[in-house]
C-alpha cells in the first residue's frame, strides 16, 4: 500500500488577523494596484469569512481554467488561511505552448494580496507544478511553499494537507502515460470550452461536461474511489485525522474509519472549494452551483414595467 515519507512536520493553527495599526502600516508600503481593489477600484464586494479555505488544480495557463468563476469566489471569501492544494499553474501546458490572458493575472494579483492582507497562504506544489518543490521551505511574496502541511481545525482535528499525486498509480508508474491522458484531458475541456461558449449565446450558466462524463465512466467511478481508499489509509500510518488533497477534480467529504477524507474539486471542471467554518465545521462549496441558482433566481424575479406619468 502506497504511504507518505514519514518526515517530521510541525502542526500549527491558523494565525489570527493583523492589528489594525500593523495593517495600516503595510498597506503604506504596497503598490497601488494591491492597496485598491482587484479590478484597480477602491471599492471590494461583501465577503463570507471562513477560517480556513483550500482551492486546487486551479491549472492557470490553460483556456480550461474557470479564472472568471475563481476570481469571483476570491472576491467575495475572506479567511485565515488560504490553502493552494496544488496545480496552481499548468506547467505542462505552458512547455507546449504559452497561455496567459489578463484573468490569470488577476487570480495571482488576488492572492499575493491576500497574503500582503494578514491571511497566511500556504502553496503546496502538484503535479503539473512540481517545479515549485524544488523551493519548498522558502517564502515568495508572503506565500509560503510546503511539501506538505498539518492543519489544526477549531475543534483540535489534525488534517494532512497534501497534493495527491503520489497516490496515482499512473503518476508513480508510468509518466508517460499521465501525459498522454493530460492531452486528451485538455482536449476534453476544450470541448467543454465551446459548449459553454454555446450556453453564454443563449444567456445560460456555466455546466461542466467533463465533470458530467467523468461521474458516467465506470472506470473513472472506480479510480476515484480506490485512490480515496489509497490516501486515506496512508493518513492514517501518519496518525493524523483526516486527509485534505486535490489532483482528481472530484469534491468529495467521505469518512474511512476513523479517517475522513476531503477532496476540494478543481477550478477547470466543478468550481468547487472546501471551507472550514469558525467552529470546525468542514463544507464544500460549489461555486459553479450557487452562480447557476443565482442566475435562476434573477430569471425568476418579475421585471418591474416603467410606468411614464
Amino acid at each position: 500500500m502506497a504511504s507518505l515519507p514519514n518526515f517530521p512536520i510541525e502542526a500549527r493553527e491558523a494565525p489570527g488577523p493583523r492589528s489594525r495599526t500593523a495593517a495600516a502600516q503595510l498597506a503604506r508600503r504596497l503598490p497601488a494596484w494591491l492597496a485598491d481593489g482587484d479590478d484597480g477600484s477602491s471599492e471590494a464586494p461583501r465577503r463570507t469569512r471562513y477560517r480556513t479555505v483550500w482551492i486546487s488544480d486551479i491549472h492557470l495557463g490553460t483556456p480550461g481554467c474557470n479564472a472568471d468563476l475563481l476570481y469571483d469566489f476570491l472576491r467575495q471569501t475572506d479567511c485565515e488561511t488560504l490553502y493552494l492544494a496544488g496545480d496552481i499553474v499548468d506547467g505542462w501546458q505552458l512547455k507546449k505552448g504559452w497561455y496567459w490572458p489578463a484573468r490569470h493575472n488577476d487570480i495571482v494579483r488576488c492572492l499575493l494580496k491576500q497574503a500582503k492582507n494578514g491571511t497566511r497562504v500556504v502553496f503546496v506544489p502538484g503535479n503539473h507544478d512540481e517545479i515549485f518543490r524544488d523551493y519548498a521551505g522558502l517564502e515568495f511574496g508572503g506565500i509560503e511553499l510546503l511539501s506538505e502541511d498539518i492543519h489544526v481545525t477549531a475543534d483540535g482535528r489534525r488534517l494532512l494537507v497534501i497534493h495527491g499525486d503520489e497516490f496515482d498509480s499512473i503518476m508513480l508508474y508510468a509518466r508517460w502515460l499521465a501525459f498522454l491522458g493530460d492531452s486528451a484531458y485538455v482536449f476534453l475541456l476544450k470541448t467543454n470550452s465551446a459548449v459553454n461558449w454555446v450556453r453564454r449565446r443563449f444567456g445560460l450558466p456555466y455546466w461542466s461536461l467533463a465533470a458530467h462524463l467523468k461521474k458516467r465512466v465506470k472506470n473513472a467511478v472506480q479510480f476515484i474511489g480506490r485512490y480515496e481508499e489509497v490516501v486515506a489509509h496512508a493518513a492514517r500510518e501518519r496518525g493524523v485525522d483526516g486527509v485534505v488533497c486535490g489532483h482528481i477534480h472530484s469534491a468529495e467529504i467521505r469518512q474511512f474509519g476513523d479517517i475522513t477524507y476531503y477532496n476540494d474539486g478543481d477550478w477547470v471542471e466543478s468550481c468547487t472549494a472546501l471551507v472550514e467554518h469558525f467552529d470546525g465545521t468542514m463544507e464544500i462549496i460549489d461555486w459553479a452551483e450557487q452562480v447557476r441558482l443565482e442566475a435562476s433566481a434573477a430569471r425568476a424575479r418579475p421585471k418591474l414595467a416603467v410606468v411614464e406619468a
